[in-house]
């Protein structure tokens, strides 16, 4: 049973390759340069804007996992997204391929952020929002009206040691290291989670094998402390052994930097998941697979040792 992963060389791609061991030993990994995870990897170079290049990648395979990550600009995600989704649930239903879209929860705006379920509506109040909820409903209206076989598996922001676009490691760990003080957007006295890589890999894996888990929406596995901004920079603050000073960057001194610094232009319509109470709740998944996520210390204690290491 080939199981293949479309965008397989971010910190999640690279995740879930291990954690698809589990239940299989044929795994595909696609992308524009695939490097192996596993011993027995497949390795297919394909360039995933381009629709010939995606239906060959989805060949074959039984279950096709979605983690690509293009680049964090509104034009590149107006230009690309879409038409690459389309084109997936093009190939899965020719292919006759199950789906598993890891998704972000940027279609869910405003107050509802403050508690986030499988049932909270989508609600875009970005420019990204409104390009994540167009393709979530792409998906399920392909499941309803053509028989595409799909879960979406949505996650918070996430961090894990391989750091890419992590605000959490990029506010935070990047400054601590440097002796710094450590950022914040927004009020750090809100509530604010934050997935662990690790637990989401494995909660996608998971539904993904298993078969009655399609066709449905799915939060990936994530800690249940409620934490705030402030409890994240002690967290790292602790296992780094520095200060646990930090400060907090208003909107107005987001779109400032955004001049300079190409991602802090993106950043300020995102706000409102900042500026107000951010809780992620997975715990219809916790429950049905009796699966308890790793705690947020214990995911920053593993990946401040991982770096360290590295060093």
């Amino acid at each position: 049973m080939k199981q293949t992963i479309l965008g397989a060389g971010g910190a999640i791609g690279i995740e879930l390759a291990k954690a698809l061991t589990t239940y299989a030993t044929d795994i595909r990994l696609v992308s524009r340069n695939p490097k192996k995870v596993n011993a027995n990897d497949e390795l297919m170079a394909a360039d995933l804007t381009n629709r010939d290049d995606v239906f060959k990648a989805i060949a074959g395979s039984e279950i096709v996992y979605v983690t690509v990550g293009f680049e964090y600009s509104i034009k590149t995600w107006q230009k690309l997204w879409p038409p690459f989704i389309k084109n997936v649930i093009d190939a899965c239903i020719e292919h006759n391929a199950k789906m598993v879209f890891f998704d972000n929860v940027y279609a869910i705006g405003g107050d509802h952020v403050k508690h986030i379920t499988e049932e909270s509506p989508m609600s875009p109040c970005s420019k990204k929002g409104a390009i994540r909820a167009e393709l979530d409903q792409l998906i399920l209206d392909a499941i309803k009206k053509r028989n595409l076989h799909a879960i979406i598996a949505r996650s918070a922001d996430f961090f894990s040691e391989v750091k890419g676009n992590s605000m959490v490691m990029n506010l935070i760990y990047d400054n601590l290291i440097k002796g710094k003080k450590a950022n914040w957007l927004g009020d750090a006295k809100n509530i604010h989670s934050i997935s662990y890589t690790p637990d989401l890999a494995k909660g996608a894996a998971i539904l993904g094998n298993t078969p009655d888990a399609y066709n449905q929406i799915w939060n990936l596995p994530t800690d249940p402390e409620k934490i705030t901004g402030e409890g994240w920079v002690n967290l790292f603050a602790k296992e780094m052994k520095a200060s646990n000073k930090y400060q907090m960057l208003p909107v107005w001194l987001m779109k400032i930097l955004g001049m300079f610094i190409p991602i802090m232009k993106e950043l300020p319509e995102m706000n409102y998941q900042y500026d107000r109470d951010y809780y992620f709740d997975s715990s219809k998944f916790n429950k049905r697979f009796n699966y308890t996520p790793t705690t947020n210390a214990m995911a920053v204690k593993q990946t401040v040792e991982i770096l360290a290491q590295r060093k």
